[in-house]
């Protein structure tokens, strides 16, 4: 069976098409492009411009506001072929999967007319800030609050580990309001620009190697108008987890691509890699590790496709628990193929001439964010299995 065919049982000519054009600009640009920015303490602007020139940024935002019309399928299916070819676009996860997704969703026609455009066209970027210092995966602890002052909202609290403040115009907060009938604190979500009188940024220094830069954020009686809210005051959770969704979904693309990343490398000198008689891709105990990330890796893709079908379709609820077993499966697979890639070529896969060594940091990360792999095993067992909550 050709690989077409095999192929277009699960993504269609289009999608085929797509995912050709951008493995292309991704090799184009590159590794050596993406360690260069790092090492520059730059940002990837020019890789970022192309891609969104070229309609990649806002592929899954609706057509009327200048996006593709198109899918979170379509989006995780750029990133992935941008990590694949060693250039990945982090803050696709936050300004257009994230923050796109919500606003296109659940905004306003005034705040549709005016983020969208931009956040399709890569013009302007959006922030999402979630996690704070003591609350950590418990969302029910967040403790930024915002409070009615006349028609005007008053924001306060804090945030860490939020993706590309420097770069963004605005943050879409995740707060807490008091119901006035229970008296209870709910979740909403604010805008907040990037200049509001109050709001503090400072960098947390990370031994990751990337372009985007980490961030504590500080609210003090940050004052924002009644349109900063996005969406139902009373439909906080349900608009939470739309953004939370993708945001799994495209962290498992993230990590696929840095999987096959490693994996095409770890190939690579496996073939050509010479000690004895042979390559040394012909002995068992190389090549058996690597047939084994290439089957991990795959696995896990399917998963990730199966959870962007069924949020494109508006299974919220299926997405949900897809999208959580996509982003662990993609995560464990994504460490143990670099491992296992740093792990072939030896002393080699700790130089910088080969590029591996880095993503054994890289790669913790889609263990580790937006949630832990043990909070999606909690999540698995008391809502897919039904078993008892132990918190």
């Amino acid at each position: 069976m050709s690989t077409a065919l095999r192929n277009s049982v699960i993504e269609t000519e289009e999608q085929r098409d797509l995912r050709a054009a951008v493995a292309a600009l991704g090799k184009r640009y590159g590794r050596e492009y993406f360690t260069r920015v790092v090492a520059e303490g730059r940002h990837t602007d020019e890789l970022w411009a192309e891609a969104a020139g070229l309609g990649y940024l806002g592929v899954n935002l609706p057509e009327e506001y200048g996006g593709g019309g198109g899918g979170i399928v379509e989006l995780s299916l750029v990133l992935e072929e941008l990590g694949a070819a060693g250039c990945p676009l982090l803050m696709m996860v936050v300004s257009p999967a994230i923050c796109g997704t919500v606003i296109a969703r659940f905004g306003t026609e005034e705040q549709k007319r005016a983020w969208l455009p931009g956040l399709a066209d890569g013009s302007r970027t959006m922030a999402f800030g979630i996690t704070e210092p003591d609350a950590g995966s418990n969302s029910h602890r967040i403790t930024t609050t915002a409070r009615r002052d006349g028609t005007d909202w008053i924001l306060t609290g804090r945030k860490v580990f939020v993706s590309g403040v420097d770069i963004a115009e605005a943050t879409l907060v995740v707060g807490r309001t008091e119901d006035a009938r229970t008296g209870k604190l709910k979740p909403c979500l604010f805008l907040v620009p990037r200049d509001a009188p109050g709001f503090g940024r400072s960098p947390i220094p990370m031994e990751l190697a990337a372009p985007e830069k980490q961030f504590e954020l500080t609210f003090d009686d940050v004052r924002l108008p009644a349109d900063a809210l996005v969406g139902d005051e009373d439909a906080g959770l349900l608009q939470l987890f739309a953004g939370l969704n993708p945001e799994r979904i495209m962290t498992a693309a993230f990590a696929l691509g840095m999987g096959r990343y490693a994996l095409g490398r770890a190939v690579d000198y496996a073939r050509t890699r010479q000690v004895w008689k042979e390559p040394i891709g012909a002995h068992q105990a190389i090549a058996h590790p690597l047939a084994q990330a290439h089957i991990e890796l795959e696995c896990a893709r399917l998963m990730m496709q199966k959870a962007a079908h069924l949020y494109d379709v508006g299974d919220d609820i299926g997405a949900g628990e897809a999208a959580n077993m996509a982003k662990y499966a993609a995560g464990e697979a994504a460490v143990r193929a670099v491992d296992q890639a740093v792990h072939t070529l030896g002393g080699n896969g700790l130089t910088h001439e080969y590029g591996l060594a880095s993503l054994v940091t890289a790669a913790r990360v889609a263990r580790i964010a937006p949630v832990s792999r043990e909070m999606i095993l909690n999540y698995l067992s008391h809502q897919t299995l039904g078993l008892p909550k132990s918190y």
